[in-house]
């Protein structure tokens, strides 16, 4: 099986409205996100797949929410935890990436790549991940 990762950033203002902590009053993270594609199959130029291709998808998920306080978003229901900014990026990039025509859809047994993972840490040492796996 082989891997890809890009990585890209945003910064952005959030508090969560269900949560008991500091947490609780707006503050602000420069994210930073990784997405993870994996495969079975490299194409005929050797490679999983363009590492161009998913970065732009990824750069574009994040330049929605940079600079932005992320609770204007309805999507996040007023609790935007890094769990759902994870979502919300992969949500992004699968369908972003339909609409150029690349499907990166996980299906058990498929043999095209698929996303299958999305980090966001808020801090270095602090990572929230979505995946499908």
């Amino acid at each position: 099986m082989f891997e890809v990762r890009v990585e890209a950033d945003f910064a952005a203002a959030h508090f969560l409205q269900d949560y008991n902590g500091k947490c609780e009053n707006l503050h602000g993270h420069n994210y930073k996100v990784y997405a993870h594609v994996k495969g079975p199959v490299l194409n005929e130029g050797g490679m999983l797949l363009d590492f161009s291709k998913l970065k732009a998808s990824l750069r574009k998920a994040c330049k929605q929410l940079d600079h932005t306080n992320l609770n204007d978003f309805p999507y996040f229901n007023q609790n935007p935890s890094a769990e759902r900014i994870a979502m919300f990026i992969y949500n992004s990039i699968i369908n972003d990436l339909k609409e150029e025509g690349l499907d990166l859809t996980y299906q058990q047994g498929k043999q095209t790549p698929a996303l299958f993972a999305v980090d966001v840490f808020e801090t270095d040492t602090s990572r929230a991940r979505y995946s499908v796996i």
